[in-house]
Formats: C-alpha cells, sequence, structure tokens
C-alpha cells in the first residue's frame, strides 16, 4: 500500500508542470490558428469570388465575343413578374420549359407582362428561347425573376419554347439555348455543371424532355462546355 500511495504521489501534476502544459496547448493553438489565417488569405487571392455574396459579372473580350444576340424587352417591374428584388451572387443557371406547346418567345413574355394587370399567378424568367431561336430577356440577370422557387435567388433562368407536347426542342432553339448558357457560365464563372433544370430544384417535370431523356440532358451540358472552351 505505502509503495502504491507513493507512486500515485510520483505522478501528481506539479503548478509548474501544469502551466507549462498550457503554454503548450496555447502555442499548439496559435500556430493551427495562424495556418488557419494564411490558408483563408491564400484562398482570398486564388480565389476571390468565394467570399463575395453580391451580384457580380465578369467581363472581357472573349465574353462579350460569346455573347449571342438578345433582344431586350423587360417587363415592368411589378410584384407578380418582376419584383425589381436584387439577386445574390449568381451560382447556377436554370433550364425550363414553357410547357405551351408552339408558343413563341414573346408570347409567353407578353404573359409574364400581363401578370401585373391580372394578378393571375406570380411567374417570369430572366430569358425566354424562341422557336426560330430568337432570345427575348425579361428580367435583367442582377434581379430575381419567379421560376426556380428556392433559387431565385442566385440563379438566371432560361425558359425555353418547344414545338409539341414532347417538350423536344427543335435545332434553332437547342443552339440560342447552348450560345445563351455557354455566355452567362461565362459572365459569371460558372461551367456547365452549374446549369441545371428546374427539376434539379423541385423535382418538376421541368425542362420535360430533357428529365425524360437523362442522355440528352447530358449531351446538352456537354454542347455547353465545347461552347465555351472554343471562346477561351
Amino acid at each position: 500500500m505505502a509503495s502504491q500511495k507513493k507512486k500515485n504521489t510520483n505522478h501528481k501534476e506539479t503548478p509548474r508542470r501544469h502551466q507549462d502544459r498550457i503554454r503548450i496547448y496555447l502555442k499548439i493553438g496559435l500556430g493551427c490558428l495562424a495556418v488557419f489565417f494564411v490558408l483563408l488569405g491564400a484562398l482570398k487571392i486564388v480565389k476571390p469570388d468565394i467570399f463575395i455574396r453580391k451580384y457580380r459579372e465578369r467581363v472581357g473580350e472573349h465574353i462579350d465575343a460569346a455573347k449571342p444576340e438578345i433582344d431586350v424587352q423587360l417587363l415592368t417591374v411589378n410584384p407578380y413578374s418582376r419584383p425589381g428584388t436584387e439577386t445574390h451572387k449568381i451560382t447556377g443557371i436554370v433550364v425550363h420549359y414553357t410547357a405551351n406547346p408552339g408558343s413563341t418567345a414573346m408570347n409567353n413574355r407578353d404573359y409574364f407582362e400581363s401578370l401585373k394587370d391580372n394578378h393571375d399567378n406570380q411567374v417570369s424568367s430572366n430569358f425566354v428561347v424562341g422557336l426560330e431561336g430568337e432570345i427575348v430577356q425579361c428580367v435583367p440577370t442582377w434581379e430575381v425573376a419567379y421560376a426556380s422557387n428556392s433559387r431565385n435567388i442566385d440563379t438566371v433562368s432560361i425558359e425555353c419554347c418547344h414545338p409539341d407536347e414532347t417538350g423536344e426542342f427543335n435545332d434553332e432553339t437547342y443552339r440560342s439555348m447552348v450560345q445563351l448558357c455557354a455566355w452567362l457560365c461565362l459572365k459569371f464563372g460558372l461551367d456547365e455543371e452549374d446549369v441545371i433544370r428546374h427539376h434539379d430544384v423541385t423535382g418538376k417535370n421541368c425542362p420535360k424532355y430533357f428529365v425524360e431523356n437523362e442522355e440528352a440532358w447530358e449531351a446538352f451540358r456537354e454542347n455547353i462546355r465545347l461552347a465555351m472552351k472554343n471562346r477561351e
């Protein structure tokens, strides 16, 4: 018993050892904190956009060269289709289909505009791509459009026209969709993986053809990647 008691006494920490141990822990903690701030600073230099929540566009000749022809027909600011709310940093492009076979880009734009008077719905999009490949802009990219539910605040929405109930896009519409998405990706520092379907946000069958034909959707994204690569 005496030897056991002596052994326990030998292992008792003295005040000085306790202070030394605390100093060691403090040095380790401060060292880790210093490394963290160095890495944080390096990340801010390499990828400054990651810390920015406010809307921001990139500029450059290659971005200007990629811009498709756009007919700007902005909606009147109103609570039903263009609330005038500023977006955050754009982190995605959302593709939709109109679910209105045979309608034109201006048909859909004018429907959005009519909501300010009839109050039938709250819906809109930033762009509409028509059956002849025309692109109509309804809402500025720095403003919210009522299209993608929880992602309205940080995405740009594109409604796309289609000739029939299958929802499949004709060649003219498809080419403009690719070109518009590629330009928007360059404009906001995104890539083809950041182009998503309305379905990916809410589970809705929109755009119908790309939801029901996964291979076609992946091919569309690949075409966006190639279009971007050609502008680098």
